[in-house]
């Protein structure tokens, strides 16, 4: 082939088609554009769902958009590193105390490397999702970016994607309200244009909850409930449901104040629980901390859950811990830890269980 006509070829995407409204007016958009396009849908979960994004149904549609636009649909089966990459570190993690992120851990094992790699395989250059963040170019090369529509905003569950991946990925919804996006879909007729959004994890289900899924999983184990001072003040029935900040299913603590838990010991089946203001704390310690380009000095603002707020705080250069500029609320061990300077990711973590209390 010339270098004439490779210029001339079409790039060809493979766009991850979940079924939804958002991944659907990608494909379409990436068309329009002049890209070769195909769609995946990418089969994870073989278990009962009715919340999440791996519903026979969600195949259908994905499959009858892509009709709809032209284009070839494949359904790629990786159920095995599913369960290998988010279904057991989840259900580890909860054996352990902690509150894990499976969404995080999905996007960073399944939705781009293992999709990277299949695409690879059948000669793609690129991939494409239906996320709402950007990529941003910058000096220190191309930098996941918070999306148009706050409110829609993916880019704490993508903070983890490097510069190899970012390099061959496309988000074209990402500079859309999310509004905007329901127009098009409604303007192309496409079947998606109504759905809703898919909610919670996908693999526990609305009717069962966590509490089957980890039951018929590891042995739930019964714990003692203590306030700061050490004494026992009640009972949990299932110490892996309990996660730090949790106020409702304590069952009867002490005087009957309100008690919010603010650690969790699976070692000793302990569970503190102190009134509101214990649970505030200065800092926050981080584990397997990435800056996307180095460290950066002075305050960042940093967000702890994929909808909360960001806060303004000082991320340690060794990104051993998150010290806020004012005391918030603890951060359950196991979530993940962003730090944005203006909308740009600059560094990505895990909060850690505290082994002492962080001086302020």
């Amino acid at each position: 082939m010339t270098g004439s006509s490779r210029r001339l070829r079409r790039q060809r995407v493979l766009v991850a088609m979940s079924g939804g409204v958002d991944s659907s007016v990608a494909a379409a958009l990436l068309i329009e554009a002049g890209y070769d396009v195909a769609g995946v849908t990418m089969k994870l979960w073989g278990g009962p769902s009715d919340t999440g994004c791996c519903s026979v149904s969600d195949v259908d549609d994905a499959r009858w958009v892509a009709d709809q636009l032209g284009v070839e649909h494949h359904v790629f089966n990786f159920g095995d590193d599913f369960e290998r990459h988010v279904v057991e570190p989840y259900v580890a993690d909860h054996a352990m105390g902690r509150t894990p992120n499976p969404c995080v851990e999905c996007n960073r094992h399944i939705k781009f490397r293992r999709l990277l790699r299949r695409a690879d395989a059948l000669g793609f250059e690129l991939v494409a999702t239906g996320h709402h963040a950007r990529i941003a170019d910058t000096a220190g090369g191309p930098r996941i970016a918070r999306g148009v529509d706050a409110a829609k905003d993916q880019s704490y569950v993508l903070h983890m994607l490097d510069a190899p991946v970012l390099d061959r990925l496309l988000l074209p919804v990402g500079e859309m309200a999310k509004d905007e996006v329901r127009r098009r879909a409604e303007a192309r007729g496409l079947v998606t244009a109504s759905k809703p959004d898919s909610q919670d994890v996908c693999f526990i289900t609305a009717s069962a909850g966590r509490r089957k899924f980890l039951g018929e999983r590891i042995p739930m184990r019964s714990g003692r409930v203590v306030d700061t001072a050490g004494q026992q003040v009640g009972t949990v029935e299932a110490l892996e449901l309990v996660t730090v900040g949790q106020r409702r299913g304590l069952g009867a603590v002490g005087d009957g104040s309100p008690r919010y838990v603010l650690d969790v010991d699976a070692g000793s089946a302990t569970v503190t629980v102190g009134d509101r203001a214990a649970l505030d704390c200065p800092a926050t310690p981080l584990e397997d901390w990435r800056w996307a380009n180095g460290p950066v000095n002075g305050a960042v603002h940093v967000q702890t859950s994929a909808h909360g707020a960001a806060d303004a705080a000082v991320i340690e250069a060794d990104g051993t811990a998150v010290r806020w500029a004012e005391p918030r609320r603890a951060v359950a061990p196991g979530q993940s830890v962003v730090a944005y300077a203006g909308d740009l990711v600059v560094g990505g973590g895990t909060a850690a269980r505290p082994v002492r209390r962080l001086p302020g």
